[in-house]
């Protein structure tokens, strides 16, 4: 297990209740589709250790200065939700989670308890020959998903297939949505890995890219492929022995430099979405230093988490009990956090994958 570097000393012990993390959200203030453009969404602002102010996303730029870090997390959404049929008979759904190898995947199974090993699953368009097959070989316990060998039927490779025959997944929270695929992706996605988007990166569009670059602000990327580790829930009721899933990160050496200098100049670094939170800090827990790292984190951040490398962060709303709601209280505050969704849900934002984001500037931590 990765070393949370959390000090509890200082927070109240209903900080550490998965109950402290409950609201009320009306089914109403769920976003089905993004705005469009992307930047016109709204944007909360929290500027003070006491204030927060609200905006569009289009205006970043007047609250970041010259010479601050946007660190993105250049991860890209792969089709990874495969609908197909039991060799022996019945529908069966698949959810591609992370490659293992060449050929066999971790994958979440539909339906669960009906799937068991040496089952086969076929895709391909109904009353014709299929074009790949899936083989279950194992239960993982950690996730209580499968492991798979994916097989194809067809001339063509297995990652082929899987963009011709797969659909990009989007949260169950989203269920009336008329977005196109290329929504669900930031302008800015590159690897692909990901089987839910970086959504804080969604409000992006070049132009505001290149806004910020002309005044100043300079980029970087990281990449953490969102798995289930990022979404799955919270369930315990002392939050303090929730346990996640590891999920792949990569930051490079560029920016390792670029976050030193920018440090070293007086600058700020802040992150897009708590994925690009969880790589830096969870290469620095994997390293004891901010170095270049290659590999997994398990990283768990909640209120007395003790931040190692990053000033500010872009994050959309998120769920009730979860992990991501409980690293933004690491930020400012569980109590205050609160507070301000209460007044968020008051002033119509948007909530979730496709809603509105916020902006947590430096010197307003707990």
């Amino acid at each position: 297990m990765t070393d949370r570097t959390n000090d509890s000393q200082t927070y109240p012990n209903f900080d550490y209740q998965l109950s402290a993390y409950d609201y009320c959200l009306p089914e109403s203030r769920i976003a089905q589709n993004p705005v469009v453009p992307r930047d016109r969404a709204k944007l909360l602002i929290i500027d003070s250790p006491t204030t927060h102010q609200h905006g569009h996303f289009y205006e970043l730029g007047d609250w970041l200065l010259p010479g601050d870090l946007l660190v993105l997390n250049d991860t890209k959404v792969i089709p990874a939700r495969l609908f197909g049929r039991k060799a022996s008979g019945g529908a069966a759904e698949v959810l591609l989670i992370e490659p293992l190898d060449d050929e066999r995947w971790l994958a979440l199974v539909r339906p669960g308890r009906r799937i068991q090993p040496e089952t086969e699953i076929l895709f391909g368009e109904e009353g014709e020959p299929p074009l790949l097959k899936a083989v279950v070989l194992s239960r993982d316990e950690s996730t209580g998903g499968r492991i798979i060998r994916l097989m194809p039927m067809v001339e063509g490779t297995i990652d082929s297939l899987v963009h011709r025959l797969g659909r990009v997944p989007l949260p169950p929270y989203i269920t009336q949505s008329e977005s196109l695929p290329e929504q669900y992706q930031t302008v800015f996605a590159q690897r692909e890995g990901a089987i839910a988007a970086p959504t804080a990166g969604l409000h992006f569009t070049e132009t505001l890219l290149s806004q910020l670059a002309d005044k100043g602000v300079q980029t970087a990327k990281v990449t953490l492929h969102v798995g289930i580790g990022t979404f799955r829930p919270v369930e315990v009721t002392d939050i303090k022995t929730h346990e996640m899933h590891e999920e792949r990160i990569e930051v490079s050496a560029e920016t390792v430099e670029k976050i030193r200098q920018t440090k070293a100049s007086g600058g700020r670094v802040i992150t897009v979405g708590t994925t690009s939170t969880r790589a830096l800090e969870g290469a620095f827990a994997a390293c004891g230093k901010l170095q270049a790292y290659s590999g997994r984190t398990d990283l768990f951040i909640y209120p007395g988490y003790q931040w190692q490398v990053i000033d500010g962060i872009i994050t959309n709303f998120h769920l009730p009990g979860s992990s991501l709601l409980m690293m933004v209280s690491a930020l400012i505050g569980r109590e205050r956090l609160m507070a301000i969704y209460e007044d968020a849900i008051a002033q119509n934002y948007r909530f979730y994958s496709f809603g509105d984001a916020m902006l947590i500037l430096p010197d307003v931590r707990t």
